[in-house]
């Protein structure tokens, strides 16, 4: 029986990477794994809307929990930003009472809802290794990597109790997925470093460096090819790549690919991408 959970797809999903809403279906099917709409959810926030108001950020926040709370399922998304976040706001709704009634009295006048905080929020990685196992992990596998992976994790979802059974301070479990699917997993220090997103638009110049940072860490490391478990951290670490190069003078290419387009063509889809993506790891650098 497939498990169910209400899909949030992060904070760029259906903006500026659509490559995670075309493969997480096929990555959550191959996988056992039921994605019912969470309707109506919005952004998390990703920490810049807390900068201007953070009881927007929480009640916002609130509202999508009570969402899939009213579904009677607990969230997944493969986002560490969203997932790390939502479980802050969550976290600190259960621990507060007159904080999570004030919110509640809003979420009443406006949209008829109630958190009750009997919901949990979940990343995709930690889905896999808790609950799927790699063993059934393994036995999804078509097409295997063969490459020197870096895996990111980001920091937002190294926090206490939102990255599953995982080690906060030093997590292994994106490690232990790329060894499953083919790849040589890549032992680095910064993969679960910030590049500095809240700050994008405020603070370019510290955040291309921050960015560049992770990438040559990587590519020092002999990775030839970068997966995040982080939708957002994504843009930064491949759009802004080049960018990020000059401002630092560092090495910065690498190809970089979502967590979902990993699983999704590692399991068999989406054939011609893979392909492409062999091709520029074998030609891409510096």
């Amino acid at each position: 029986m497939a498990m169910k959970y209400a899909y949030h797809p992060g904070n760029v999903a259906h903006s500026n990477a659509l490559e995670v809403a075309d493969t997480m279906p096929f990555a959550a099917e191959s996988l056992g794994i039921e994605l019912i709409p969470l309707d109506a959810a919005t952004s998390c926030g990703a920490g810049i809307l807390r900068q201007a108001n953070e009881e927007l950020q929480i009640t916002l926040n609130a509202r999508t929990l009570a969402i899939a709370e009213s579904m009677g399922l607990d969230i997944i998304t493969s986002c560490a930003t969203t997932a790390g976040t939502l479980h802050e706001d969550l976290n600190n709704l259960r621990n507060d009472k007159q904080l999570l009634s004030k919110v509640n009295d809003i979420l009443q006048r406006h949209c008829g809802l109630t958190l009750k905080c009997e919901i949990n929020v979940h990343h995709l990685l930690h889905v896999i290794v808790d609950e799927i196992g790699l063993e059934k992990l393994a036995d999804a596998v078509k097409n295997p990597f063969g490459f020197k992976i870096a895996g990111y994790y980001g920091p937002n979802i190294q926090q206490d109790g939102a990255c599953g059974g995982d080690d906060i301070f030093d997590p292994d479990y994106l490690e232990q997925v790329i060894s499953v699917l083919g790849g040589e997993p890549v032992q680095w220090s910064s993969k679960t470093q910030s590049v500095g997103v809240p700050g994008l638009f405020s603070e370019d110049k510290t955040v291309m460096k921050q960015t560049a940072s992770v990438l040559s860490d990587a590519k020092s490391e002999g990775a030839q090819l970068v997966v995040s478990a982080c939708n957002l951290s994504h843009m930064l670490l491949d759009v802004y790549q080049g960018k990020a190069g000059k401002v630092s003078g560092k090495k910065t290419k690498v190809p970089v690919i979502h967590l979902t387009e990993f699983l999704a063509f590692a399991f068999g889809h989406y054939i011609d991408r893979c392909a492409q993506l062999r091709t520029r790891v074998l030609v891409i650098g510096d």
